[in-house]
């Protein structure tokens, strides 16, 4: 009875005009993670009734705020509840992610780590703290809270691959694929990873340089030189600007140095589609972008020579379907 009064008190009182389908989604949203932690509102701490309603109320508020992408309203409100009952594991889990929203990695981090003291295995908050690390770009934490996870939840196991290679720790990388491939866990794209990242190293050597083009001479010593990631990278991007047809070339050499560096499969793309090759860039591309984790910008030029690649072998609704991809 107290929730239904709640609830009718709420719908008088916002000024927002929130349909009832989302207001629905929001009571779902609450009693599943209440019912999920089983200890949002704390047993031992007395609450009276009228701020049990008011916290609610704050916390429904909170709800459609951040619904509507109001974070920082949303925080006042969940900051509210906050001082009527403190330390409540769903409000500093939604604060969490509101200062996330809000791209606030270091706020969202130090809620996120008050709610995972008052739930250490909750799985929703672990996966929340892995994405925000993530998004800091530490990976060493995000690891550490993704192995945590997969002891309880195999199949989970599979991101780890990811944050190895994320992290440039490709001996890592490898062994949690062989884990994952022992237990009859590899999905596809895991398993394309996998084959590219055991792929023997081809590197040809440049025996005459002199057939170099004289621009791109420097460069080309350079990386023969120290056979660095950085070297080949300037290197390819000079050949790629100067439409020089050594691009296939050192970009096939790449891909056998650096087989988990998309870039490289990117320009080996871009460089079988200028010699019209379409099917062999469509099958570098594919491969190189397996590799491409969390990067949308990235994402879109793969979609836009995959698209090329199509378009070329006369496949337009699949040219087109890409051509969104990039756009979106």
């Amino acid at each position: 009875m107290i929730i239904q009064n709640l609830h009718k008190n709420i719908v008088r009182s916002w000024k927002l005009e929130v349909s009832k389908k989302a207001l629905l989604s929001f009571f779902l949203l609450l009693f599943s993670f209440c019912a999920f932690s089983q200890d949002s509102i704390p047993a031992n701490i007395p609450v009276t009734e009228k701020k049990n309603l008011e916290f609610q109320e704050y916390f429904f508020k909170a709800l459609s705020e951040k619904s509507i992408r109001n974070y920082q309203k949303a925080i006042d409100n969940l900051e509210e509840c906050n001082t009527l009952i403190p330390n409540n594991k769903a409000v500093l889990f939604e604060l969490s992610k509101n200062y996330l929203l809000l791209n606030k990695p270091f706020e969202a981090l130090e809620y996120g780590n008050l709610a995972l003291e008052k739930d250490p295995e909750n799985l929703w908050i672990l996966e929340h703290l892995v994405a925000i690390n993530k998004k800091d770009r530490n990976y060493k934490d995000a690891i550490k809270l993704q192995e945590k996870i997969a002891k309880k939840h195999p199949k989970k196991k599979q991101a780890l691959v990811f944050l190895h290679l994320q992290n440039r720790d490709f001996v890592s990388a490898k062994k949690t694929l062989n884990e994952l491939e022992n237990e009859k866990l590899l999905s596809a794209r895991l398993r394309r990873i996998k084959a590219n990242l055991e792929k023997p190293k081809a590197v040809k050597k440049t025996k005459e340089l002199t057939k170099t083009n004289p621009q791109n001479l420097d460069l080309v010593k350079q990386f023969e030189s120290d056979k660095s990631f950085n070297s080949l990278k300037k290197l390819l991007e000079k050949l790629d600007s100067n439409n020089d047809t050594e691009l296939v070339k050192y970009s096939q050499n790449g891909i056998g140095l650096f087989p988990a560096q998309p870039f490289v499969y990117l320009m080996n793309g871009k460089a079988l589609n200028k010699q019209k090759q379409y099917k062999k860039a469509l099958e570098s591309l594919q491969n190189g972008i397996d590799f491409v984790i969390d990067d949308p910008k990235t994402e879109a030029i793969f979609y836009t020579e995959m698209a090329n690649a199509y378009q070329g072998l006369g496949k337009t609704k699949e040219a087109d379907k890409f051509r969104k991809k990039a756009k979106q």
